[in-house]
C-alpha cells in the first residue's frame, strides 16, 4: 500500500542527521522542539498540519484540506485521523476519516467534519477554522481499510457521516486502473437528499463507471436501512465483503444479521469507541520508571497509566484525548517494556514510541521525557 513521499525532513535525510548529531547541546530539550517553536510543521515529534482550504458540504459540514508537515508518515484507504484543535487556549481532540487516498500529488489529506450542535469541536471546525489554522495530527489509525489488492466484489453500508471513510476508499479505487473489473455496490442513508454528503460526486461516479451501484435511501421518508433492505438490494450479499459504517444501532443489526447466518468473517465495522482499561490478572506487576531528561523516577503499579505516575511525579507529559485515540501522549521508550492496559499486550522497543495514557510499566523502563 503506497504512503504519501517522504518528508524532506525524514529520518534519513541530512538534515535529521545534523539534528540528531545537536541533540547533547538543546538537552533537556531536543532539536525538534525548537524546530516545533519556529514552524509546528517541522516538528516529527508532535505532528502537525496546516489547513489550506474549507469547502461547505451543506449548512452543517466542511470539508477541511490540510497540508501535513514533518511528521506525517501517511494512511491508508479508509483509516481516521485524530486531529487537535485549540479552543480558547485548550487543546480537543477527535477523529475523523481520512477522504483522499494515499499518495495525492499535491502532498494534502482531507478529512470531513459534520457539525454536532450539541458539541463543542464540530461547529468551531465547520464554522470557525479559516484556511491558515494549524492544527495538531496524530498517525492515521483503524482497520476499516481497503486490502491491496481489493477483493473483487464489494458491499458498502453507511448512514450519515458513515459515508466519509467509504469515500476515501472509493476514490482510491477509482484511481486504479483495475477499477473497471471490480463489482462494488453502495447502500447509503441520509435524512434528505440536500443532508447527503457527497450525492452528487457518488451519483456522477456510479452514472460513469462501469463497477459502482448505487443505492440512496432517505429516512424521513422511506425509513431506516435495516438488514432486509440490505438484502433487497444487494441479493448476493453473502458472497460479498462487505464494510459497514453508521450509527451504533445500523452497526449492531448489521453484526447480528451476519452473524445469524454464518458470515461474520466477511464484515467489516468501523466503531470509534475506545476500548476501556482492563484491571491487570493476577501475577501482573507494574516496576520502576525512571523519566530520562528530568532523572525523575517512581515505582509505578501494574494498573497505573505512565501518563497519569509522571504527572503525580511533576514531569510535563505530553496529553492530548486521554483515552488513547489521539496519540497526543507519545513519547519515546527509552528502555524496557510496557503493557497496553486496554489488552494486556506487553510491547515496545527501545526507541519506539508509546502512548503513555493507555499503556502501563511491566518491570524497570525508562522515558525519554
Amino acid at each position: 500500500m503506497s504512503l504519501l513521499p517522504m518528508s524532506p525532513l525524514s529520518p534519513l535525510s541530512p538534515l535529521s542527521s545534523l539534528l540528531a548529531a545537536a541533540s547533547w547541546l538543546t538537552s533537556p530539550l531536543s532539536p525538534d522542539d525548537y524546530l516545533g517553536l519556529l514552524d509546528p510543521l517541522l516538528s516529527a515529534r508532535h505532528p502537525a498540519g496546516r489547513v489550506t482550504a474549507v469547502r461547505a458540504e451543506g449548512p452543517a459540514a466542511a470539508t477541511l484540506v490540510i497540508r501535513p508537515g514533518r511528521g506525517w508518515a501517511g494512511h491508508r484507504p479508509g483509516q481516521y485521523l485524530p486531529v487537535g484543535v485549540e479552543i480558547d487556549g485548550v487543546r480537543h481532540w477527535r477523529t475523523y476519516s481520512l477522504i483522499t487516498p494515499p499518495g495525492a500529488p499535491d502532498g494534502n489529506v482531507a478529512v470531513t467534519v459534520k457539525e454536532d450542535p450539541r458539541g463543542r469541536v464540530s461547529p468551531h471546525l465547520v464554522h470557525r477554522t479559516p484556511p491558515g489554522t494549524v492544527l495538531r495530527l496524530g498517525p492515521a489509525q483503524g482497520e476499516f481499510v481497503l486490502p491491496d489488492p481489493p477483493p473483487g466484489r464489494m458491499l458498502f453500508v453507511t448512514a450519515g457521516s458513515g459515508i466519509t471513510p467509504v469515500v476515501g476508499i472509493l476514490r482510491t479505487l477509482a484511481r486504479r486502473r483495475r477499477a473497471p473489473t471490480l463489482d462494488v455496490v453502495l447502500l447509503h442513508s441520509a435524512p434528505t437528499p440536500e443532508q447527503c454528503l457527497f450525492r452528487a460526486e457518488l451519483t456522477d461516479l456510479a452514472a460513469r463507471s462501469r463497477w459502482l451501484r448505487l443505492h440512496l435511501t432517505y429516512t424521513r421518508t422511506d425509513g431506516r436501512l435495516t438488514p432486509d433492505r440490505i438484502v433487497g438490494r444487494c441479493a448476493d450479499w453473502r458472497n460479498r465483503d462487505t464494510w459497514v459504517c453508521g450509527p451504533p444501532g445500523l452497526l449492531a443489526a448489521a453484526e447480528r444479521h451476519w452473524a445469524e447466518r454464518g458470515v461474520l468473517e466477511r464484515l467489516r465495522l468501523e466503531r470509534f469507541r475506545p476500548a476501556p482499561l482492563l484491571p491487570p490478572g493476577p501475577g501482573v506487576t507494574g516496576g520502576r520508571v525512571r523519566f530520562g531528561r528530568t532523572g525523575v523516577e517512581a515505582d509505578a503499579p501494574a494498573a497505573v497509566p505512565l501518563l497519569v505516575l509522571g504527572e503525580a511525579e511533576g514531569v510535563a507529559m505530553p496529553y492530548g484525548c486521554r483515552a488513547g485515540v489521539c496519540h497526543g501522549c507519545l513519547v519515546p521508550l527509552a528502555a524496557g517494556r510496557v503493557r497496553d492496559l486496554r489488552t494486556g499486550e506487553v510491547h515496545g522497543e527501545p526507541g519506539g514510541l508509546i502512548q503513555t495514557c493507555v499503556n502501563g510499566a511491566t518491570g524497570p523502563l525508562v522515558l525519554d521525557v
